[in-house]
């Protein structure tokens, strides 16, 4: 048996626990963006440290292999710290109480 006794107690639930995609284009979409995402900022990131690796690579000494190694490092850092991220949809709550302002505003 449920632990939640009233109906109103539901509601209030649903309300925060439940969550609706407000981002604008076709939830369904979301099922092939965000991998594609994902997958692109990753190729990025190889492919900014392959950038580095390759440059450097005629050069034999020990101390430009550290110095490309670090920046190596450092490229594939700022690219991972900038790499897309998903976002929470919106709770459920949030979303209604914007519809029904919209609603009384008379905007369409």
């Amino acid at each position: 048996m449920s632990k939640v006794k009233t109906p109103r107690e539901k509601k209030r639930l649903s309300y925060e626990r439940d969550r609706r995609n407000t981002y604008g284009e076709n939830q369904k979409s979301s099922r092939k963006n965000i991998p594609r995402s994902k997958q692109l900022s990753h190729q990025g990131e190889r492919r900014s440290v392959r950038q580095v690796l390759v440059a450097a690579q005629g050069s034999g000494a020990n101390e430009v292999a550290d110095e490309v190694q670090s920046q190596a490092l450092r490229k594939g850092r700022m690219k991972q710290l900038k790499a897309f991220r998903k976002s929470p949809d919106r709770p459920l709550g949030e979303v209604i109480k914007r519809r029904m302002r919209r609603r009384t505003s008379g905007h369409a």
